[in-house]
């Protein structure tokens, strides 16, 4: 006996799967277009949406998970910093400002001129050199016996000095990072490698700081110096940012304006004013204060601005502390939008002068890219404004300044062609026995 299945009584059940397909393929396309529209737009904010995800957790683990930012000053700390001077309303102020400055204020633009970030965007400078810069390449062996002379300094680039001084070695401002920035993905990077490696550093009696910006404050610095227990002089509320990155309370001193320490052997470490501000965010805005550095030993006076603005501070610092054998100060990042925190190459002959300075080594260009102008504007407006009988020295990066000694005069960022990377013979001499000599005689042309 045969039976026979019942047939359906849905048809479709009959259409092949490939009819199936087309079937729903044309059913889309009948779609009306708003609506399909409507489906891709969906699905492209999806697909952003997660490439914004993964972008967003990339920059947040390129910054240590927001480490970089720093600590925040708290207890005995945040007492000592209410009980100074320049504390007010929970922020350190310039005295000699009405309207106090801070990133935002910075960024504005003085009446009748464009704002900044148009002239950023569509300015024509070059801001980054176009070749290889010259460099002089140090190692421990570079830095032997103190020297003769008493007084030398060696230019690392930016704000980063090795400072010695009767018979003591200072590490200024210590930037030793590829970018200056929070995040090691985006940011000023370097114009060139540091010219000495922190773990080939000399033995140092201090490490300074002049502020918290993080072109002179870098975490991974810190935590290298802080692996080598050196001892570190910052100002007020600064200490956070180092405890945080492993540096020991017992190794930081923190001083307010005309406080000092006096290391073994009678240098004096003095913090003095400047017109600056502070921040490693939007939410610490000049909640640490910032500093000038008067170097007073038995024989040599020398002088760290930090970052500073003019103000009436240089003729106070210059009586008091002066006249200094050696001036170090900023001229670079500067703009008529922040003159008040950035003095400029002129600014900085007038600052020098008021310090009573001797011989004028300019510093804080030539590494990181900051401003609107052209990389190589700060070292050229100061070599055409000196004038006759301003002993101005013009190091390469990683070249030594000897105070009393014929200043480093070349204009070597005019090179027409890049200089070799000094790392062994210059002119017949070692690197080391040409530290220090003019800078023409540090220079291996291509």
């Amino acid at each position: 006996m045969s039976t026979s299945l019942p047939s359906s009584s849905d048809p479709s059940q009959d259409v092949p799967q490939t009819a199936k397909v087309a079937q729903v393929a044309s059913t889309d396309a009948a779609q009306p277009p708003a609506r399909r529209r409507r489906r891709w737009g969906r699905r492209l904010a999806a697909m952003l949406g997660l490439l914004g995800l993964g972008s967003l957790w990339t920059l947040i683990h390129s910054t240590g998970y927001f480490s970089a930012l720093g600590g925040t000053p708290e207890g005995e700390r945040l007492v000592r910093m209410q009980g100074s001077a320049q504390f007010l309303e929970g922020r350190f102020i310039n005295p000699w400002m009405r309207e106090q400055m801070d990133l935002m204020s910075v960024a504005a633009a003085p009446e009748g001129q464009p704002h900044v970030f148009w002239r950023w965007l569509l300015g024509k400078e070059q801001r980054t050199p176009d070749r290889e810069l010259p460099l002089v390449t140090r190692t421990q062996a570079s830095f032997g016996a103190p020297p003769a002379s008493g007084l030398q300094v060696t230019w690392l680039g930016h704000s980063t000095m090795i400072i010695e001084i009767d018979g003591h070695r200072i590490l200024t401002d210590p930037v030793f990072s590829k970018r200056a920035s929070p995040s090691s993905l985006v940011g000023p990077a370097r114009f060139h490698p540091a010219p000495i490696a922190i773990e080939d550093l000399p033995a140092l009696d201090a490490v300074v700081l002049s502020h918290d910006h993080y072109d002179h404050l870098d975490e991974n610095s810190i935590r290298a110096l802080a692996r080598r227990g050196e001892r570190f002089y910052v100002p007020l509320g600064v200490g956070a940012h180092l405890e945080k990155w492993g540096v020991p309370a017992a190794n930081i001193t923190e001083l307010d304006w005309w406080q000092e320490s006096t290391l073994p052997g009678g240098l004096r470490l003095v913090a003095t004013p400047a017109q600056h501000f502070s921040g490693r965010s939007l939410r610490d805005r000049n909640a640490t204060l910032w500093a000038s550095w008067a170097f007073v030993g038995p024989d040599h006076r020398a002088y760290f601005s930090g970052d500073t603005g003019m103000f009436p501070g240089f003729a106070e610092i210059g009586e008091k502390l002066g006249p200094f054998d050696l001036t170090m100060i900023e001229v670079g990042a500067f703009d008529e939008s922040w003159a008040e925190v950035h003095l400029g190459p002129a600014r900085a002959l007038e600052a020098h002068a008021m310090l009573r300075g001797r011989m004028l080594l300019p510093v804080h260009w030539g590494t990181f890219q900051l401003a609107i102008h052209a990389w190589s504007q700060p070292a050229e407006h100061l070599w055409e404004h000196a004038t006759e009988g301003t002993v101005v020295a013009f190091p390469r990066p990683g070249e030594t300044v000897v105070a009393g000694q014929p200043a480093p005069s070349e204009p070597w960022w005019r090179l027409g062609e890049a200089a070799e990377r000094v790392t062994g013979q210059v002119n017949g001499q070692s690197a080391e026995q040409a530290a220090g000599q003019p800078a023409a005689a540090m220079l291996v042309a291509r």
